[in-house]
């Protein structure tokens, strides 16, 4: 049996640098005519509810052509400055090790769930050279839906499309460095490890219900362990 291990991309496996706040500052002031009052929260949540609730702070309708617009703006301006990303931004140390580890066993197939558009996604990943160790068809990605849970069973069907084999809770490793990740697993089906890499600590992680904390990604045989205990 294949597990499916999805991974989240910010301060799980890489930090960007910061760029994208800034990124979708610029890109509001560039649609919407002025400087935002201030752009949501980030951390955990998708492109989709990030752009939709800066808009509806600002008394903006989140139409589906604004929403349309807006998101494509956000996918060509991360292009253009992917090199932000590489110059100012770092894989975590340990995410590069413990994802090649997992990319050459024959029993994993290795996606990404994450609030970042796929567009966006990609161009992180491959500012730091990580795209190949992915299969980046079947991951679920932040406009796929407002909230995280459904996106699990998302990449469920499309791994399951792929590749033949039924993908489940008992076959389906999440892993994040937010609540918001811990719940995505819980409720969409999947077991988690949580980092904590990000903003959580690892005992606010553990109060969350991760199956599994991890200080970081360090020690490249005990994420393995973690990710596959059997």
């Amino acid at each position: 049996m294949r597990t499916l291990v999805l991974w989240d991309v910010d301060h799980t496996l890489i930090d960007a640098g910061g760029v994208s706040a800034g990124i979708y500052a610029s890109v509001f002031e560039r649609l919407i005519g002025g400087p935002p009052e201030k752009v949501a929260a980030m951390a955990g949540r998708t492109d989709l509810a990030i752009t939709t609730e800066t808009l509806r702070h600002h008394g903006i309708d989140p139409t589906p052509a604004l929403l349309a617009s807006f998101t494509a703006a956000l996918a060509e301006t991360f292009a253009t400055r992917s090199h932000e990303i590489a110059a100012r931004g770092r894989v975590l140390p340990g995410a590069h090790a413990a994802l090649k580890a997992l990319a050459a066993r024959p029993d994993v197939i290795q996606s990404a769930l994450t609030g970042n558009m796929e567009q966006i996604a990609r161009v992180k990943l491959t500012a730091f050279g990580l795209t190949d160790l992915f299969d980046l068809d079947v991951g679920a990605y932040g406009m796929d839906g407002v909230e995280r849970p459904p996106l699990v069973r998302l990449a469920q069907q499309r791994a399951s499309g792929k590749y033949g084999d039924a993908f489940t809770a008992s076959n389906t490793v999440l892993i994040g460095d937010t609540p918001h990740d811990v719940r995505a697993g819980h409720e969409g089906g999947a077991r988690v490890v949580a980092v904590a890499t990000g903003a959580t600590t690892a005992p606010a992680l553990r109060l969350s219900g991760a199956d599994l904390v991890l200080n970081d990604l360090t020690d490249t045989p005990n994420v393995i362990r973690a990710i596959l205990p059997i």
